[in-house]
């Protein structure tokens, strides 16, 4: 074999294995709702990207689209990640009203106390009764926020009769539901959205945690904060899904496979359900730094609320049982959970 015949197989040689090589890295296209700065960006999608290019030895690595940069709507989440859009989504299902009825349970009214007890009951009853709502779906983790409160731009709620008037925000059908319950009228729409219709006045106020508020800085945009007695479960949560399209897992070499396997799951949905836990406090600082105004509505009040609301109740059952599901026995098994993972 001559030199130059030499140098030539060498170099295919070299250029097939840079092929192979390069055949065995994949970037996962993760689309979700936040900006950068968001504590959501900077405590879960960054580190949970970091770690798994770092456990892949750089043969995965994700391609972060946030606020939506990949494009859609939020609403459109859930089937950008089912058609492979996007390869990664975080997002509430609540978003597209009605559509995944069964985790709707854990959107009732004065049902969670906590994100990290929420999120391991919500992955245990979603495995149970929920397997075939998100298909071509692979889901990661899923977890419910910290508890929700009520925000307003010119006047303080105090009590239920306070809502009468008020146009408030909320994030999914449930949630709308009892604002109309206590009087309010709802008005539907994902959070991006939120500032400029407080600015422009098409709504009077929103429900939500505090973790989220200063990503959007609304509260540079609400004077009143109405926060519920820590002795009854919050007002409201609502549900969050970090799911992975499942044709995209299916098509991994078995190693990588592994270290999403390693990534997700019930350990997975335990911490972000704590992150989100902890990000309270600095997400009320926010408001507090600026001086807005704080009301705790006693459980007194509360009870006059739970009470107004206890219909939202027999209204999902009584949706689940025209599914075909036991819906009595799937509302006792959620409390029930949320029961066993209370600290």
């Amino acid at each position: 074999m001559t030199r130059f015949l030499k140098q030539g197989l060498v170099a295919a040689l070299a250029l097939a294995g840079a092929a192979a090589a390069g055949a065995q890295e994949v970037t996962l296209k993760f689309n979700h709702i936040w900006n950068p700065t968001a504590m959501a960006s900077v405590r879960v999608i960054q580190p949970w990207c970091d770690k798994v290019a770092a456990e892949s030895a750089g043969k995965m690595k994700c391609q972060v689209f946030p606020a939506m940069s990949l494009g859609g709507t939020p609403p459109q989440l859930v089937d950008q990640v089912r058609d492979g859009v996007a390869d990664l989504v975080i997002t509430l299902p609540g978003y597209t009203a009605g559509r995944f009825p069964v985790m709707e349970v854990f959107e009732l009214p004065f049902m969670t106390s906590s994100a990290e007890a929420g999120a391991q009951a919500a992955w245990d009853f979603h495995h149970k009764y929920a397997a075939k709502e998100f298909p071509g779906t692979k889901l990661l983790a899923m977890w419910v926020h910290d508890e929700g409160y009520v925000h307003t731009r010119d006047k303080p709620v105090k009590t239920m009769a306070d809502f009468k008037g008020l146009k408030m925000r909320a994030p999914t059908r449930q949630t709308n539901k009892l604002l109309t319950a206590l009087g309010a009228t709802p008005v539907g729409m994902p959070l991006p959205a939120i500032p400029d219709a407080v600015s422009k006045g098409t709504i009077d106020g929103f429900l939500l945690p505090w973790e989220v508020i200063p990503s959007v800085k609304l509260q540079e945009m609400v004077k009143y904060h109405s926060e519920t007695d820590p002795s009854r479960p919050a007002l409201y949560s609502a549900v969050f899904i970090f799911g992975m399209n499942q044709a995209k897992y299916d098509s991994l070499p078995p190693d990588l496979k592994k270290v999403i396997d390693n990534n997700s799951g019930p350990q997975l949905t335990k911490q972000i359900g704590k992150i989100w836990d902890e990000s309270a406090a600095p997400g009320r600082k926010s408001a507090t730094d600026r001086g807005n105004n704080f009301y705790m509505i006693p459980a007194a009040e509360l009870d006059n609320w739970i009470k107004a609301s206890a219909p939202l109740y027999d209204d999902w059952v009584a949706d689940m049982n025209k599914r075909g599901l036991p819906g009595k026995q799937m509302l006792d098994d959620a409390r029930a959970l949320l029961a066993k993972y209370k600290k």
